[in-house]
C-alpha cells in the first residue's frame, strides 16, 4: 500500500501512535469486522483473526506523513496542494455569497419597481376600459 509493505506500514503507525488519536484511527468492533469479512472472500485457513485498525480521512492524511516511500511523499504533497486550493476556493466562496445576497436584494427591488409600473399602467388604462363598458 502506497509503495510500502503492510508490515512496514503497521510498524510506522505503532512507532508514531501519538500521531493517530481515536478520531484518526480506531479498531473495528466484532460486528463491524464480521460484516466486513462477509463482504470479502477470505481463505478458510488464513487471514486475520482479530479486527483490523482502520483510518479516518484525517488518519489517512497523517499516514502519508509517517511513510517515507516516494509514492506516499507524492500523495502527501498532493493533499497539501488540495488543501491550499480548497482554502482559496473558500475565500472566493465568501465573495460569491456576498454577490448572491446583493443580487437577491436587487432582484427584490426590481420586483417592487415592476409591480409599481404594472399598477401605473393599470391606472392609465382604467379610464379607457371604463369608457368601453
Amino acid at each position: 500500500m502506497y509503495g510500502v509493505p503492510t508490515k512496514r506500514l503497521n510498524e510506522q503507525v505503532k512507532r508514531n501512535s501519538d500521531r493517530f488519536p481515536v478520531d484518526f484511527m480506531f479498531q473495528l468492533d466484532e460486528e463491524e469486522w464480521r460484516n466486513l469479512k462477509s463482504q470479502n472472500a477470505t481463505s478458510s485457513w488464513g487471514g486475520r483473526r482479530t479486527p483490523p485498525y482502520v483510518f479516518t480521512e484525517q488518519g489517512v492524511s497523517m499516514l502519508f506523513s509517517v511513510l517515507n516511500s516516494p509514492q506516499a511523499i507524492q500523495i502527501n504533497i498532493s493533499i497539501i496542494r488540495v488543501f491550499v486550493k480548497i482554502r482559496e476556493w473558500g475565500l472566493n466562496y465568501g465573495e460569491l455569497a456576498l454577490k448572491i445576497k446583493e443580487l437577491e436584494k436587487n432582484s427584490s427591488d426590481h420586483q417592487e419597481h415592476i409591480a409599481h409600473i404594472y399598477q401605473m399602467i393599470e391606472e392609465l388604462l382604467r379610464p379607457n376600459l371604463e369608457k368601453r363598458t
